[in-house]
């Protein structure tokens, strides 16, 4: 791992210390190789809720080069996945795809995280099962492919603010600082 003045190890410090929502558990995962001299990559999965409030998942991966490429703008990118099964009126409204990144842009700036350059995709997926899947009917899917670039080493409101984008992507409501869902038993 090449680094310099001690700033990915700061950057991976700060991610580690980050406050997660109860409802996500997220866990290190092995980085992509090649993207950068150092990275490091997290996973997400929705642990708590009902029905279609359990089954959201993410990824974040943070990519750091001293050298600071252009297209990034800046020593560090902040890359995520993200994906949840959705209601089907949901999955065909036009607004949803603006609304979901206008959420992410919400946490982002909810959390106090502070970024340059983000950019990224919206898909919704509409599938209708035939033949010997006819039975699952319709079921729709939001995946979001998003990537910033942090101002600065501290990575931990990055990170929070995807867990939170993760659990609001699988249907939690957001919730104020120490309120907790009521789960159904």
């Amino acid at each position: 791992m090449k680094t310099s003045s001690g700033y990915f190890e700061s950057l991976v410090e700060s991610a580690l210390a980050a406050s997660l929502p109860q409802e996500v558990s997220v866990h290190q995962i092995d980085a992509p190789q090649g993207l950068a001299p150092s990275s490091i990559a997290f996973a997400a999965d929705i642990v708590a809720g009902t029905g279609h409030l359990d089954r959201g998942t993410g990824r974040l991966i943070f990519l750091d080069d001293p050298e600071e490429p252009v297209a990034w703008g800046g020593r560090s990118r902040a890359i995520i996945f993200a994906q949840s099964p959705l209601e089907v009126d949901l999955g065909s409204d036009e607004m949803y795809s603006a609304a979901t990144w206008a959420t992410l842009l919400d946490e982002l700036a909810e959390s106090g995280a502070q970024f340059d350059h983000a950019a990224g995709t919206v898909t919704r997926v509409i599938s209708t099962g035939f033949g010997d899947l006819t039975p699952q009917g319709r079921g729709t899917q939001v995946e979001v492919r998003a990537s910033w670039s942090p101002q600065s080493w501290n990575a931990r409101p990055h990170v929070e603010a995807w867990a939170r984008f993760v659990c609001r992507l699988a249907g939690f409501p957001p919730q104020p600082e120490g309120v907790t869902n009521i789960q159904a038993r």
